[in-house]
C-alpha cells in the first residue's frame, strides 16, 4: 500500500486508470523478473513488446501510428509509475525510448521518416536511443565534436558518443553531429540504424546503478548515413536537441518522485514491523518524524511535477519551472533513499533489499539529463529582476 495521495487537481479518472494499469504491469512482469535483468545487464525485448501492446510506448505519439496522442501529464504520471518498479535500469530503458529519443522524430521527422519508423517504435519492435553525449560534451551540446560531412547522397559520420542508454540494443539511434566546423551551433540530427557500416559499440559500460539497462560507448568511423536520414533541417540540430530537453527532464523528475515514494512506502512498512529494544522502530519519534518530513517533500515535488507537465500541455515555456523540478527531484530522491537505507539498518546494505538497489540507481539522477548545478544556473538566469 502506498501513502501517496491520488487527490490532485491535475489528475482525472483516465490518468489514474493509466497509472493503475502501469503499476499492475510492473507488479506482474517486472518485480518478479528484475533481479535477473540486473544480472543480464539489459531489459528483454519481449517485455518492451508487451508494454507496446498495452499502448504505453505511444502515450504521446500520433494515433495515426498507433499512439494515444496524450499530453505531458501522461508522460509525467507514467514515469512516476515506473519509479515504483525499484529497478531504475528498466525504467530508463523505457523512458529513453518513449520520451527522450522517439520524440525527436515527432518534433522533426518528415512524413517518409515517420511512416518508416513510428509504428514500429510505438509497438516496441524498433527500440530507440538518443546519442548526443560525448566524452567532452554533455549538457554543453555546442561542444559536440562528432562530425558529419556531406558526400553526395550520404553523410559520413566520424566521432564517438558515451553513456548512451539503450546504445547496445537499440534498433535506431538519433545522433547529433557537427555539420559545419566554423559555427558552434551548426549541428544536425541523423537517424542511424543498427548495423549501419561504420557504427560500432566500442564497449558496454559497467555502471553503479541502472544495471538492468544497457549503456554503451559508440564509435562512428566513416559511417555512411543516407541523406534521407537527416532529421530536420541541416545545421539546425542544436535547436532540434533543445526541443526535447524539458520533456526529458520532466520524465526523469517523475521517475525520481515515483522512486522516492516507493522507498518511503517500503520503509514505513519495514519500520512498523522491525522490532528494536522491544518496540517497532516506527515508535521512535526521530524515525517517524524524519519519514514524515520526507513524505512532505515528496508530496510537494509531485505537485510541482504535475504543475510543470500541465504548463507544458498549455504550451507555456516552462524552462524555469522544469529546471527547478529537475534540480529538486534529483536531490530529493537521494536524500529520501539515504534515510530509507539508514532505517533498514544492516538489511538496507544488502543486495537482496530493494532500497539498496534504489539508492544506487538514484545517485545518477542529479547528473543525467542536466546536472543539478546546470539546472540551478538555468533557474538563476531566469530569476533576474
Amino acid at each position: 500500500m502506498s501513502l501517496r495521495s491520488d487527490r490532485s487537481i491535475y489528475l482525472d479518472e483516465d490518468l489514474l486508470a493509466m497509472r493503475a494499469q502501469a503499476e499492475l504491469f510492473i507488479e506482474k512482469e517486472v518485480v518478479p523478473n528484475g533481479d535477473q535483468w540486473e544480472l543480464d545487464g539489459q531489459t528483454p525485448r519481449d517485455v518492451i513488446l508487451k508494454l507496446g501492446a498495452l499502448g504505453f510506448l505511444g502515450l504521446r505519439h500520433p494515433e495515426k501510428y498507433g499512439g494515444l496522442a496524450k499530453g505531458a501529464l501522461y508522460s509525467a504520471v507514467f514515469a512516476e509509475a515506473l519509479g515504483a518498479s525499484t529497478f531504475g535500469g528498466f525504467d530508463m530503458t523505457i523512458l529513453v525510448h518513449t520520451d527522450m529519443a522517439s520524440p525527436h522524430l515527432i518534433n522533426s521527422a518528415n512524413d517518409e521518416q515517420l511512416e518508416r519508423f513510428m509504428s514500429r517504435i510505438v509497438s516496441g519492435e524498433c527500440l530507440t536511443a538518443v546519442a548526443v553525449t560525448e566524452p567532452v560534451a554533455g549538457s554543453d551540446v555546442a561542444g559536440i565534436k562528432t562530425t558529419a560531412r556531406r558526400d553526395g547522397d550520404h553523410y559520413i559520420l566520424n566521432g564517438s558518443k558515451i553513456f548512451i542508454t539503450n546504445g547496445v540494443t537499440a534498433d535506431l539511434l538519433v545522433v547529433a553531429a557537427r555539420t559545419s566546423p566554423d559555427e558552434p551551433r551548426a549541428l544536425s540530427m541523423f537517424l542511424v540504424e543498427a548495423g549501419t557500416p561504420g557504427l560500432s559499440v566500442s564497449r558496454k559500460l559497467d555502471k553503479t546503478g541502472w544495471r538492468s539497462s544497457d549503456t554503451a560507448e559508440l564509435a562512428f568511423q566513416d559511417c555512411r548515413v543516407a541523406a534521407t536520414n537527416l532529421l530536420g533541417t541541416e545545421h539546425r540540430g542544436f535547436y532540434e536537441v533543445m526541443k526535447n530537453f524539458q520533456n526529458e527532464r520532466l520524465v526523469l523528475s517523475g521517475n525520481c518522485v515515483g522512486a522516492a515514494q516507493k522507498g518511503l512506502d517500503l520503509t514505513y512498512a519495514w519500520t512498523q514491523n522491525r522490532i528494536a529494544f522491544g518496540k517497532p522502530l516506527y515508535e521512535k519519534q526521530v524515525i517517524r518524524q524524519r519519514l514524515a518530513m520526507q513524505q512532505a517533500r515528496t508530496d510537494a515535488a509531485r505537485e510541482l511535477l504535475y504543475h510543470c507537465a500541465w504548463l507544458m500541455d498549455q504550451g507555456v515555456d516552462a524552462t524555469r519551472q522544469v529546471s527547478e523540478l529537475k534540480a529538486l527531484a534529483g536531490e530529493l530522491v537521494n536524500r529520501v533513499l539515504y534515510d530509507c537505507v539508514q532505517f533498514h539498518g544492516g538489511q538496507g546494505f544488502m543486495r537482496e533489499t530493494p532500497v539498496e538497489r534504489m539508492s544506487r540507481d538514484a545517485r545518477v539522477m542529479p547528473i543525467g539529463g542536466g546536472a543539478t548545478e546546470v539546472m540551478l544556473d538555468e533557474v538563476a538566469k531566469r530569476s533576474k529582476i
